[in-house]
């Protein structure tokens, strides 16, 4: 199959071309560094002629409230109009657990508000919901930086790695569409102060990790339940103490 990865470049996109190519299909990556912007159009129709399936897992350059509810909106909306002219027989979407929970966090709505474009589509779809990536816990940390301690929220957590996100997403983007949407998580879940906290100690960072329940997620607050699958997930194979030694066996030696 022809499939085109929108934001082909980033974390996931990359990892998923790979992939994918692994597999023996056509994989595109499209992104403004390719030449293809989903927001204006630039170079998407084109890059989306005799494509099979598409697969959005493109990230919005800013999260400032009312621009990244645009970026989502605007690229939806034109990914839609092109796909339908091209024939695109299937559309992949990565979410996020708990977009639907969480209306104060403005990236969860404005990735809501995608969801709503994709499933109004004419095109079939699979809307796949990813808890937190493991490589985001340490800019996690840094935000919640406050008198020399971390302070984070308390609240549940299951954080996931993106390797797993990758094979989750190329199953569903080879197979039938769901038309309908699933949630992956990783194996472990726990409060979120304790991914943070292993995190910084394997990375020798001494500084106290304070669990707060009060403490924001991205400025907002959240519920205990409010970042975790809520129902039946699909979960990854990878835990926190096997990812994080893959880490550390990639450290360069001094």
């Amino acid at each position: 199959m022809k499939i085109v990865v929108i934001g082909g470049t980033g974390l996931i996109g990359s990892k998923l071309v790979a992939k994918l190519k692994q597999q023996g299909h056509i994989a595109v990556a499209a992104s403004p560094k390719s030449g293809v912007n989903a927001v204006t159009g630039e170079g998407l129709a084109a890059a989306l002629t005799g494509a099979d399936v598409v697969v959005d897992v493109a990230n919005a350059p800013s999260w400032e409230p009312a621009a990244v509810l645009e970026f989502f909106q605007q690229s939806s909306r034109k990914l839609a109009a092109t796909e339908a002219a091209a024939g695109v027989k299937h559309h992949v979407a990565l979410s996020i657990v708990g977009t639907d929970r969480s209306p104060d966090i403005a990236y969860f709505r404005a990735k809501l508000a995608q969801e709503s474009i994709v499933k109004a589509s004419a095109v079939p779809y699979s809307i796949v919901r990813a808890t937190q990536f493991f490589e985001f816990l340490g800019a996690i940390a840094e935000s919640g930086v406050a008198d020399g301690r971390i302070v984070v929220p308390s609240a549940a957590f299951q954080p996931i790695a993106s390797d797993d996100v990758v094979a989750c997403l190329a199953e569903v983007a080879t197979g039938r569409p769901l038309n309908g949407t699933i949630d992956i998580a990783g194996p472990e879940k726990a409060p979120f102060n304790e991914f943070v906290a292993r995190r910084l100690k394997a990375a020798g960072d001494s500084r106290q990790v304070v669990g707060d329940p009060k403490a924001g997620y991205y400025g907002s607050p959240i519920e205990d339940t409010s970042l975790v699958p809520l129902g039946e997930a699909r979960l990854g194979k990878t835990p926190l103490a096997a990812w994080l030694a893959t880490v550390r066996s990639q450290r360069p030696r001094q």
